[in-house]
């Protein structure tokens, strides 16, 4: 008896093999979250996905909270803004991990849906973003470091964010993209220091704007070019 051209054995439906796999990854049946976001972004698909992101599932939400809880009493402690500082590292990672080969379990039933890879993609990596931007709000209100939060850290972090989305979509390593997103501002952070004598300059000096901006625009241009649809293909 011949081969399949898959080369499993005669006997093995893979394709009933794959449906049930599909089976009992998607048979949870949606909640109040899932059913909201389904009517917002108009496809219970996207929505699904979107509550399948690694770094919006309850073990890294924990980790986040922890994270910023103890920017904002380092804050309250040294009188120096340090939320502003992690906010963009802690977020960088985050978006990386929006990024699915090797670290998202639905990865490869995410990419046979009708929806785009790009479009679950920038659903995700917004919606990590937004949640990041929301608990450095917070952590700075707690810590009375809310004044200038819009010219502070959130256009670094946006920068940042950024590369680590680009780097982890290139190499297709969720891993690699956060490496690079927190190893950057690090160096970004230390170098400021270095050269204006202040701790926070990374995120309060008026000279980096426009280096912030390009980055982003950048970044933001190479993640749709890598996650285009070939052509050739639906």
């Amino acid at each position: 008896m011949s081969e399949r051209w898959d080369g499993a054995p005669p006997d093995v439906d893979l394709d009933r093999v794959w449906t049930g796999v599909a089976a009992e990854v998607w048979r949870r049946e949606p909640g109040p979250l899932e059913r909201a976001a389904g009517r917002l972004l108009r496809s219970p698909g996207l929505a699904r996905a979107l509550l399948t992101t690694p770094s919006l599932l309850a073990p890294w939400l924990i980790a986040s909270v922890v994270v910023f809880a103890a920017g904002g009493i380092a804050t309250l402690s040294t009188h120096e803004p340090l939320v502003w500082l992690i906010a963009p590292g802690a977020a960088a990672a985050g978006i990386a991990y929006a990024y699915g080969p090797g670290i998202d379990p639905a990865w490869e039933l995410l990419c046979s849906m009708a929806v785009s890879d790009r479009m679950v993609l920038l659903v995700r990596a917004a919606a990590v973003f937004m949640l990041n931007a929301l608990l450095g709000l917070a952590a700075s209100a707690a810590s009375g470091t809310v004044a200038a939060v819009t010219f502070g850290w959130l256009l670094p972090m946006t920068a940042v964010c950024a590369l680590a989305l680009a780097v982890a979509t290139v190499a297709r390593s969720a891993n690699t993209g956060a490496a690079a997103g927190m190893a950057v501002w690090l160096i970004t952070v230390l170098s400021a220091q270095a050269a204006s004598r202040r701790f926070t300059a990374a995120v309060t000096s008026a000279a980096l704007i426009l280096p912030y901006l390009v980055i982003a625009a950048c970044c933001a241009a190479i993640v749709i070019y890598a996650t285009r649809i070939p052509r050739g293909t639906s």
